[in-house]
């Protein structure tokens, strides 16, 4: 009689555990009974594993339905024993299902404590997610062989469901304060030991560095602006600053302009060449001279620069993890966030989605512990708003004219806005000062410090922002270039009508410096 009931439960048990290829899913049963029965028997033991495990992470329907039970009586505050299990699993009509008191006993025996329950726990969270993802995997194997099925969509599927299941195990437990006061006594004396004041990483704009600190590891920063008011200048004039001037390394992800555009708006704003003549290739003699010196400068900077259009959440986390782990990475720019989608998942609007994409890179920023800088769309509430040509304010942006979400504004620690009077036919201020050529650096909100205004200056034909205090010595067109010294232009007073056009990186006295792996970093 013994044998039989042995081979009967040997034999559903079988069929539960192989695939179709006769593959056993990933399991431990003798884990999921013993965190059960540590459960019955240990009244603190659910506190230590209830972040970590639900009803689905256990492989065993019986043992799913136990831990349901045990989970409904701690929520409502009442004691876990077998006998309380034993009345709720009834209430819930599944006590037959699970085996009666005799399964519930034979779960506690062998049971000495719950020391290593929050081990088995994870063992077990660690089986489940294998088949959730055996799962996802054999879906979209199945999809993939319909000839019906776009495989555009299914990629955005597959990818939004390895998303979710991503971000469903993204967890970071408690610390006790001791470390985390040593974590910030450090900072904090890293940061006095730095002459310019800064804590966090320099734009390389005085004035607004002075309010910020610099931009600060784990912070969203959120800069917003309408359409040509210089979102993507005032980016790349930052990147520049940092990658070029300090060299720190920067990846920026644009989802509005291939690699080369974004290349050539580096370009003018570095060499100080209009754009429209670095399209045409239309150059002055004396432009050649200023694009051969300057563009060695970009060489071997640690600027990276990704043009994947349509960008989704799971790719942006994918690849700036690898950036950070490979190229030190310190800060993301992303220009600019509304392109973005959220990998395939459904929502029920476009206003959920954007709260998606915020929420996700606010957590990238804290997961990789560096500063994340979103572009931002305003709606046209800023074009829209009553005033007339002599009230400044009429056109200002605010937090309530970010477009698509007002989620932005609660996950961003840092919101900027980019104003420029000019766009709007306002060339004074109250007090007669030319805004001409003038941005105004609005922050709006900042979770750690100030708001206020900090004024900058625009160069819209070198797509450049600049210090309102900084000249530039750039010769004026129609200027004589054979009449400017050659060593205010060349470090090495070679001969430019010697420098070959093919190669103008070409130089038989100028070293260029190399990257780190002795390979020139594309920028």
């Amino acid at each position: 009689m013994t044998p039989q009931k042995t081979n009967l439960r040997r034999k559903p048990q079988s069929s539960q555990v192989e695939d179709s290829l006769g593959r056993l899913q990933p399991q431990e049963l003798e884990f999921e009974k013993s965190v059960l029965g540590a459960l019955l028997l240990e009244k603190d033991a659910y506190s230590l594993i209830s972040d970590i495990l639900t009803p689905e992470s256990f492989y065993d329907p019986r043992n799913q339905k136990v831990y349901s039970a045990i989970s409904k009586l701690h929520v409502a505050q009442h004691p876990v024993d077998i006998l309380t299990v034993v009345e709720q699993l009834r209430t819930d009509g599944t006590f037959d299902e699970v085996g009666g008191v005799a399964y519930l006993s034979s779960l506690t025996q062998n049971i000495v404590s719950s020391s290593h329950i929050e081990y088995h726990a994870r063992v077990i969270a660690q089986k489940s997610t294998a088949r959730e993802l055996i799962s996802y995997s054999a879906n979209v194997q199945d999809k993939a062989f319909d000839p019906t099925q776009d495989i555009d969509e299914l990629m955005q599927e597959a990818e939004g469901s390895l998303f979710k299941l991503s971000q469903k195990k993204l967890k970071k437990d408690y610390q006790q304060i001791d470390s985390v006061i040593t974590e910030a006594y450090e900072m904090l004396h890293k940061a006095a030991e730095r002459t310019d004041g800064m804590s966090g990483i320099a734009s390389g704009f005085h004035a607004l560095d002075r309010m910020t600190s610099g931009w600060q590891n784990s912070d969203l920063v959120i800069l917003a602006a309408r359409p040509a008011m210089g979102k993507t200048a005032f980016a790349l004039s930052m990147a520049k600053n940092i990658a070029v001037d300090q060299n720190i390394p920067v990846a920026l992800f644009s989802l509005e302009m291939s690699n080369v555009q974004l290349i050539n708006r580096v370009i003018v704003n570095t060499c100080e060449i209009k754009g429209e003549k670095i399209k045409s290739g239309q150059l002055e003699d004396y432009e050649w001279a200023q694009l051969d010196n300057k563009i060695k400068d970009l060489i071997g900077k640690p600027m990276f620069v990704d043009d994947t259009p349509s960008l989704s959440v799971f790719e942006l986390r994918t690849k700036a993890r690898r950036l950070v782990k490979e190229h030190g990475v310190k800060l993301i720019m992303i220009d600019y966030l509304q392109l973005m989608n959220a990998s395939g998942m459904s929502f029920g609007s476009r206003q959920e989605e954007v709260s998606t994409i915020s929420r996700s890179l606010k957590g990238l920023a804290k997961e990789l512990n560096i500063p994340i800088l979103a572009l931002s769309q305003l709606n046209r509430g800023v074009e829209n708003r009553p005033g007339g040509e002599n009230t400044l304010d009429s056109k200002r942006p605010q937090l309530s004219d970010l477009r698509e979400s007002g989620a932005i504004e609660q996950d961003a620690d840092m919101v900027i806005f980019i104003h420029r009077p000019e766009y709007y036919h306002l060339y004074k201020d109250e007090n007669g000062n030319d805004l001409r050529g003038k941005a105004v650096i609005i922050i709006a909100k900042h979770r750690n410090g100030a708001v206020g205004d900090v004024l900058l200056t625009f160069k819209g034909q070198y797509a450049r922002f600049e210090n309102p205090d900084e000249e530039t010595a750039t010769p004026l067109p129609g200027e004589d270039f054979n009449d400017i010294s050659r060593s205010e232009l060349s470090p090495t007073g070679e001969d430019y009508n010697s420098i070959n056009r093919d190669n103008p990186f070409e130089s038989s006295t100028t070293e260029l410096p190399p990257s780190s792996n002795g390979s020139f970093v594309p920028f």
